[in-house]
């Protein structure tokens, strides 16, 4: 069988504490796409499908011939390795020394030719050319993982699963990366955010809390069916609401009838009637009572146990609006000019840039666009005064601007980040640092977390909270790959607070999904 056969999957750090729950899928010769939160257990799913780790309960099949290429590979691992052909290398080398046993013949029958597919393959990919037993962290990290997709070429095997393939790959990259997956005719996992990406699949799967659901066809049509769930789930948030209100209401009408029931009993001369009439009128009081205020806390019981389920059965998100204070920039205001510059790396004296100008006029958004390694980030890094050129000038315009970092550096890990919005923010009352911090889903006790315990995407997320919701945000904004580790949710949070904000923006990034979204205005090619 070529499927991947998941099956009432179980698992748990403790057995009172499951993260995830009786998971069920099958992947068939289709090309699906694994999302959800960052922290709801994607990677842990992998391990469990790759054998890493051990399910509490429930079963997984895997196809007879399966690769998976993680994230980050073995830091010791080589080129030879990566493709996996050190064991191919290993039998040829023994038979050319005159040494080999018949398992080094097996091996390598009728696949004598692997060396000359490998090396073809890796040109084809454009992976520069290296030997076998070179570390494979000598290749660039998008050439790195072109390295590895090799390996999937020669193998051919029924299931590819991936995780996160497009980090660290450029524009070229990227599109080299869909084109790759448009050509793969197996079965395919691929965990990733990339929306681009995702409109190639088959499939997404959505983890979450409440479980695995699938979705057919690609991320446009995904997208649809979320809109469409959380129409129907507000509507039946709304329902189950009203039902809710009318049986306290009711309750209530009840309490009060029974009350003035009691008080006219009370009223009653006791000489007006017989004392057994009185105690029977009594009993049937009190019974008419507990009946009454029994059914009334049925009801209102019921209607709350929808109310909870309707509010629970899907994760609904609040309207993304973000009320960032104006920068006042002028149209007419010169922002940035850069002249003839000419930048090189820090650690050589090769020049990754040479002669080069552009500048910025008001709150213009520009794309700073290039291959890895032609001086992005340098640049911005020169941009943000924390670098010098060799060459020529860099002359800020503005009083105010804001250098966000793809590896979110630049501040101390442990302090919390409501320290951290406190020290760039004076004067901020602590209810307006809450509030200005829950809208980057930042909410109660989250604001105490030390920055070094924060996830990679909320690294990121949290610098730009600090920013953008300052009292008086920066005129310029300099982004070095944001969105990176980011999952759907913070993509979609980070664009909605960049269009939210007036200023300029500078922005390296190789997603056109994410640039489109921020109405890029002009892009600059090194």
């Amino acid at each position: 069988m070529s499927a991947l056969i998941v099956d009432q999957l179980s698992f748990g750090w403790s057995p009172d504490e499951l993260l995830l729950k009786q998971l069920s899928m099958t992947i068939d010769r289709e090309r699906a796409a694994l999302v959800g939160r960052n922290g709801v257990g994607k990677s842990t799913l992998i391990q469990l499908l790759v054998g890493e780790l051990t399910p509490f309960s429930g079963h997984v099949h895997l196809p007879k011939s399966w690769l998976y290429l993680s994230q980050i590979p073995k830091p010791d691992l080589t080129v030879g390795e990566a493709l996996g052909i050190d064991d191919h290398l290993s039998a040829l080398r023994h038979i050319e020394r005159g040494d080999a046993q018949a398992a080094d013949y097996d091996l390598l029958e009728g696949n004598w030719d692997f060396e000359d597919r490998a090396t073809h393959l890796l040109s084809a990919f454009d992976v520069p050319s290296r030997a076998w037993t070179d570390p494979l962290s000598s290749l660039s990290g998008g050439q790195s993982m072109r390295a590895r997709l090799v390996r999937a070429r020669l193998e051919n095997p029924e299931l590819l699963i991936l995780d996160e393939p497009t980090n660290n790959l450029d524009t070229d990259g990227l599109l080299w990366l869909n084109q790759f997956i448009s050509t793969w005719s197996s079965s395919l996992l691929v965990v990733s955010h990339e929306r681009t990406l995702l409109s190639n699949m088959h499939r997404i799967l959505e983890l979450s809390p409440h479980g695995l659901k699938s979705y057919g066809g690609n991320y446009d049509l995904y997208q649809e069916a979320k809109t469409q769930e959380r129409k129907n789930a507000q509507r039946r948030l709304l329902v189950t609401e009203k039902h809710l209100k009318h049986a306290r209401r009711e309750a209530q009408v009840r309490k009060e009838r029974t009350e003035r029931r009691a008080a006219l009993g009370k009223r009653t001369k006791s000489g007006s009637l017989p004392p057994v009439v009185i105690g029977n009128i009594k009993r049937r009081a009190e019974t008419n009572a507990g009946k009454s205020q029994g059914v009334s806390e049925r009801q209102v019981s019921d209607a709350k146990r929808q109310f909870d389920q309707a509010r629970q059965g899907i994760e609904i998100r609040d309207p993304f609006v973000f009320d960032i204070r104006s920068t006042g920039l002028s149209a007419k205001k010169r922002v940035l000019s850069v002249e003839e510059v000419t930048l090189q790396y820090e650690s050589n004296e090769d020049r990754v840039l040479e002669r080069f100008s552009f500048s910025l006029m008001g709150p213009e958004r520009i794309a700073i666009e290039g291959r890895n390694g032609s001086g992005k980030s340098t640049l911005l890094k020169a941009i943000a005064d924390e670098t010098k050129p060799s060459v020529g000038k860099i002359d800020m315009g503005v009083e105010r601007h804001a250098f966000l970092r793809q590896d979110a550096s630049g501040r101390v890990v442990d302090r919390t980040l409501m320290q951290h919005f406190f020290d760039e923010n004076p004067g901020v009352s602590e209810n307006e640092a809450h509030a200005a911090l829950a809208r980057f889903g930042f909410r109660n006790a989250a604001v105490e977390t030390p920055m070094q315990q924060l996830s990679g995407g909320e690294r990121l997320r949290a610098p730009l909270a600090i920013t953008l919701m300052s009292p008086t945000p920066p005129q310029l904004i300099i982004l070095d790959e944001p969105a990176n580790h980011m999952d759907l949710e913070s993509g979609e949070t980070l664009e909605c607070a960049l269009n939210g904000f007036d200023g300029a923006l500078i922005v390296a990034r190789h997603d056109r999904w994410f640039l489109n979204a921020i109405g890029i205005t002009r892009y600059v090619a090194l």
